[in-house]
């Protein structure tokens, strides 16, 4: 169960930051100096755009060593570390001083229900963009 867990959570992490940054292209939200060859894309072009530039490789291989990062956890959670799913040990902000265990387990509960909230809201804004071929609100 630690493993499906582990799995639901990162899901849902990666769907609440992926349906940020998919909405946050297309009301032009931009990173500047912008290179010539991303200017008017949208999020359903750039995927093809960033391919062809060399860019997609680039996420690929920082995303490809967080994954060995967390098989590592994952490995030694599975064989009684005692870590928690999805819990890598990192809260630079301090979020968690001084928060009481239930707050910490409301907290969890709202992170799992957001985070499928999240896989629903992406798949969604996918299926809207492609169908519609325009801006928010895809309509």
């Amino acid at each position: 169960m630690d493993f499906l867990r582990e799995a639901e959570i990162k899901h849902g992490r990666i769907c609440m930051l992926a349906w940020t940054g998919f909405v946050a292209v297309d009301l032009g939200v931009r990173i500047y100096p912008l290179p010539e060859a991303y200017e008017g894309l949208t999020s359903v072009t750039a995927h093809d755009a960033l391919v062809e530039q060399g860019a997609m490789g680039q996420i690929f291989l920082w995303i490809g060593l967080a994954e060995v990062v967390g098989a590592i956890a994952l490995t030694q959670m599975l064989a009684g570390s005692g870590r928690a799913a999805g819990d890598f040990g990192l809260d630079p902000v301090g979020f968690l001083d001084g928060v009481s265990d239930e707050e910490v387990t409301r907290m969890k509960l709202r992170e799992i229900k957001h985070g499928r909230l999240a896989m629903l809201a992406f798949s969604g804004v996918i299926t809207q963009a492609v169908l519609t071929q325009g801006p928010p609100p895809y309509v």
